[in-house]
């Protein structure tokens, strides 16, 4: 058509193209609505067929596939029948008591009352963890507007105790107290610390809070930044408990180990009321939290203020503690010396370097005590009290610094360093040995259960009921 226009065999295409265009519009289909031919009466035997074929909404009594509509046969229930008992789960939500969430659930106030005095009377009531689920099984009603009983309740009421309620043949209540055996063997995990020290506790089967309290206890004692090695082995016990009934509970770090070489650089273990950590070598001393460096107190503290040589006012980045001249400076925690000598106006100064990014300066020394680049330890003496550089009497400027950055030492709770003896040491070192005996991995071993909590946990089926009934001597 867009050759030779004008020309016979363009005519001829044309006439072709019309041609076709009209076939087509005359086989157009048609889109009225179908009419279906229905009778003008259908018989009565006929009418439950043509329904079934009709197509009207379900709720109107529809068939389509789904179900028959209503006939004349279809009597509405007087009132519906009721079932004869409900089993449902009721949560011990946190913030609520245990009866406030019985009468929830659908318990009357008097079994609701009952109930509460029964568990009452095996346990205090508010010993009952938030998150509790307690099973419910409630009975069939005397009237429609009474509650239901309850026919049975049954809980964990703690992680060695489970409590069982039944309705008795006289319709009262009793209680009946499931104990459990537990295992209370702790829970030891060794291994390589590999490129992530918490990585490799995790895989090897440490809780995550035993890792975190770990990392926690082991940076006030090594740098955790530069003094680990991948080579290295870590070693923690925490406290984990192991019912007959197959349901484990771990607790709180008891030790945190690390070896190099099959030595030990790091023994702590948690000791005493408040849980503190103390190391478990040598006189057992206390690890946790910054010592003082001096024993003096604070006498300027940490902003702007009025510099008393040079007279204008400047930033004082540190705290100044009073101590006598000669009185012996010590780390405050673990660290390496990054500086020792004169430095400007503090003098000669000591600086270290802690775990955790945390540096600290210690100024005005009348003599240094350690070397650049040495270790110290929490507690060692690095210097001693002097006033040199710019100062107008005996005193220790002390600063800190956390990645970088001055922070006010203020800010840094110190405590005392504590150590054992006595009794208390003793009963430290033989409370270490005992822990230590315990093998890695050997809380993790099988606990058999009895015959009698196999059968207390296992469900009691409806076939077992039967042949209990069949079982029964006729009277």
């Amino acid at each position: 058509m867009g050759r030779d226009i004008g020309s016979r065999r363009w005519f001829g295409g044309l006439g072709t193209f019309v041609g076709l265009t009209a076939v087509a519009l005359a086989f157009w289909p048609s889109y009225a609505p179908l009419e279906a031919a229905l009778p003008t009466q259908i018989e009565a035997a006929n009418v439950d067929e043509y329904r079934s074929q009709i197509i009207m909404p379900l709720a109107l009594g529809s068939d389509t596939g789904r179900r028959m509509g209503p006939t004349a046969l279809v009597r509405p229930l007087a009132a519906a029948p009721e079932r004869p008992q409900i089993q449902m789960v009721a949560t011990l939500a946190r913030g609520d008591s245990f009866d406030r969430m019985l009468l929830r659930a659908g318990l009357g106030r008097e079994d609701a009352a009952r109930v509460a005095a029964l568990v009452g009377s095996a346990m205090p009531i508010e010993e009952i963890e938030p998150g509790t689920k307690v099973d419910i099984t409630l009975g069939r009603r005397a009237s429609a507007s009474a509650p239901r009983p309850l026919d049975q309740l049954q809980f964990r009421a703690r992680f060695d105790l489970e409590l069982a309620l039944a309705r008795g043949p006289g319709g009262g209540l009793s209680l009946e107290r499931k104990l459990i055996r537990v295992d209370d063997t702790p829970l030891r995990i060794r291994g390589r610390v590999g490129s992530s020290l918490y990585r490799s506790a995790r895989a090897a089967g440490a809780p995550a809070s035993a890792v975190q309290a770990y990392l926690k206890a082991l940076g006030e004692h090594v740098d955790m930044d530069r003094a680990i090695a991948a080579d290295d082995t870590f070693d923690l016990i925490v406290a984990h408990r192991r019912a007959a009934t197959g349901e484990r509970q771990a607790g709180q770090l008891l030790f945190a180990g690390l070896e190099s070489d099959d030595k030990p650089r790091a023994q702590l273990m948690r000791w005493g009321e408040k849980g503190e950590f103390f190391e478990a070598s040598g006189v057992g001393e206390q690890r946790s939290g910054l010592v003082a460096p001096v024993p003096g107190r604070m006498s300027s503290s940490y902003g702007m203020r009025r510099h008393p040589i040079l007279g204008y006012r400047r930033m004082h980045s540190g705290v100044d503690f009073r101590a006598r001249h000669g009185t012996p400076i010590v780390a405050v925690t673990d660290g390496r010396v990054t500086g020792a000598g004169r430095m400007g106006g503090c003098g000669n100064a000591v600086r270290l370097r802690h775990g955790g990014g945390l540096d600290t300066r210690y100024c005005h020394m009348s003599r240094i005590a350690v070397q650049n680049g040495q270790s110290v330890r929490r507690g060692q003496v690095i210097g001693y009290v002097g006033s040199t550089g710019l100062s107008t009497g005996a005193h220790l400027h002390y600063e800190m610094y956390r990645g970088g950055r001055s922070i006010d030492p203020a800010g840094v709770s110190f405590v005392t360093r504590a150590q054992l003896s006595g009794d208390d040491l003793r009963a430290f070192r033989a409370a270490l040995a005992k822990l230590k005996t315990v093998e890695a991995g050997e809380a993790l071993a099988k606990l058999d259960q009895t015959e009698a909590e196999r059968a207390a946990r296992e469900p009691l089926r409806e076939i077992d009921r039967l042949d209990l009934k069949r079982s029964e001597p006729l009277s």
